[in-house]
């Protein structure tokens, strides 16, 4: 039903795409895998509309088609789920849902509300969703934002009469297992009249789902595979060029950290979000906080940032306290956040590595209120090689990196304004195994530098194999806490007793 064929495509000096060929049949789940800048976003963006190919072509039921835009995209049957989620947060989420296709409410001019909610009410129930449609999109969490995202797409049901193209662009990073099986059911549901094109850096997942995989490296295919001939260390290797580090989470690396206190906080609470919180974080420790979505560990440490006020209890950096301080103390303080949201909250698209890498460090960057372009270059220049950033230069735009040097590019940031300790949240979602262990990689030298992390990590896997405390949070309450440095360390299953 759907033929990409030698589709090229080059953002100024870098060619993301070369001669990339994909079919996918009606009822098929193609599974689509790569490195962070081997192309997927990209071949997506162009199915969709979003970029127009500088060579090639796209052939829907036999037919050659330039796809003009998404909304020409949707009347063809093609409707995508973006890793970076296209919803507009001062809006309901039944506007949301049907963004663009309001016609179908209106008389006389005027939107029928009660319609459109019933029939959001109908979207949200495909993907398991129970929520008020006339609520603000804002007030969701990011996981049912995914879902959301999701039920929006699904709107084509009813509004194309001819076969569906579902893309799906990390649809997975944020969701718990239970909305997983629930996206997976929604997807084999769709076989009898769709295609689906499914991206995720979850190799199992690609795995389970697809009937053939495709890998790309470099821009190129490298490998198309049917299912029964997938493993994940085959794909690994196709991806990487390499087999799968065996300590991935770079553990030989891991060094024991100081008896110098960094932070502190005591007895620390927010009303609905945490309880009571005690930490104590090192000189070169990781502390992990894990624990299911809500339970509490995200605004605790948008809290200790200055992004969100505790109402009681103290945050003690160094001999400083900080209890009821903004983000801009925090930075001279030496704190430096990296947001779950990186799109929205880590870096600014539109400005180049250079300018980004130097945002929160203007001042050290400048002489007598004038910026100093020269030592901006030269400071950045070292943090792109450290940091192992892959762009042409320093005066690429970030909107052109993959999320895996978007990512470097926030750490390097704080790196530049001087960050002593690091708030990492979700460091790794939507990055591929080759990205993962990089920033894996900069975990380790930031605490071999005396630097302290306070992570909340993708999986549990990810906390176990980084962190040498644990600390597990319910319902905005420390329940338990593990020592990750001895023989006997904790498992997933002791983990998961104190977090449900």
């Amino acid at each position: 039903m759907l033929e990409l064929n030698q589709i090229s495509k080059r953002f100024g000096k870098v060619e993301v795409l070369k001669g990339v060929t994909v079919n996918v049949g009606l009822g098929e789940v193609i599974g689509l895998v790569g490195e962070n800048g081997a192309g997927k976003s990209t071949l997506m963006k162009i199915l969709n509309g979003v970029h127009q190919p500088d060579s090639g072509s796209i052939h829907i039921n036999g037919h050659t088609t330039t796809i003009n835009g998404p909304r020409h995209a949707a009347a063809l049957g093609i409707g995508m789920v973006f890793q970076e989620q296209s919803l507009i947060p001062n809006l309901s989420v039944a506007e949301n849902i049907f963004l663009g296709n309001e016609r179908q409410f209106t008389r006389l001019g005027r939107l029928d509300w009660r319609a459109m909610s019933a029939a959001a009410t109908k979207q949200l129930q495909k993907v398991g969703l129970d929520i008020d449609p006339r609520m603000t999109t804002s007030e969701l969490g990011f996981m049912h934002r995914q879902m959301v995202e999701l039920a929006k797409v699904l709107t084509l049901e009813e509004a194309v009469d001819g076969n569906l193209c579902i893309l799906l662009d990390e649809p997975t990073s944020v969701l718990e297992q239970g909305e997983i099986d629930v996206l997976f059911g929604v997807i084999r549901q769709l076989g009898q009249r769709a295609g689906i094109i499914f991206v995720s850096h979850r190799l199992d997942e690609v795995i389970e789902i697809s009937d053939r995989i495709y890998v790309l490296k470099d821009g190129v295919v490298v490998e198309e595979m049917p299912k029964a001939d997938a493993t994940p260390g085959r794909i690994h290797r196709l991806m990487v060029g390499s087999e799968a580090h065996a300590s991935y989470y770079k553990e030989e690396d891991r060094r024991a950290f100081s008896s110098d206190l960094a932070l502190s906080t005591r007895s620390l609470s927010k009303t609905h979000s945490y309880t009571s919180i005690d930490l104590d974080l090192h000189a070169g420790e990781v502390l992990a906080l894990v624990g299911t979505e809500g339970c509490g560990a995200e605004p605790l440490i948008r809290s200790v940032f200055g992004l969100e006020h505790a109402q009681q209890g103290t945050i003690i950096c160094g001999k400083q306290d900080i209890t009821s301080g903004s983000p801009s103390r925090s930075v001279a303080m030496g704190l430096g956040y990296v947001p779950r949201e990186r799109k929205i909250e880590g870096i600014v698209e539109e400005m180049n590595v250079r300018e980004n890498i130097c945002l929160a460090n203007l001042r050290g960057m400048s002489r007598m209120g004038l910026l100093s372009f020269r030592q901006i270059a030269a400071a950045t220049t070292h943090l792109i090689e450290k940091m192992r950033i892959r762009t042409p230069d320093g005066l690429a735009l970030c909107a052109h990196l993959s999320g895996g040097n978007q990512q470097k590019v926030v750490l390097a940031k704080w790196a530049n304004a001087g960050a002593r300790i690091f708030l990492l949240d979700h460091p790794t979602r939507g990055l591929d195994v080759g990205a993962k262990q990089d920033v894996y990689s900069l975990i380790r030298d930031l605490c071999a530098d005396g630097c302290s992390v306070i992570l909340i990590g993708d999986t549990l896997e990810e906390a176990l194999g980084l962190a040498h405390t644990i600390v597990v949070m319910k319902d905005g309450k420390r329940t338990a806490c593990f020592d990750n440095n001895g023989t006997e360390r904790p498992t997933p299953l002791d983990l998961i007793a104190h977090m449900v």
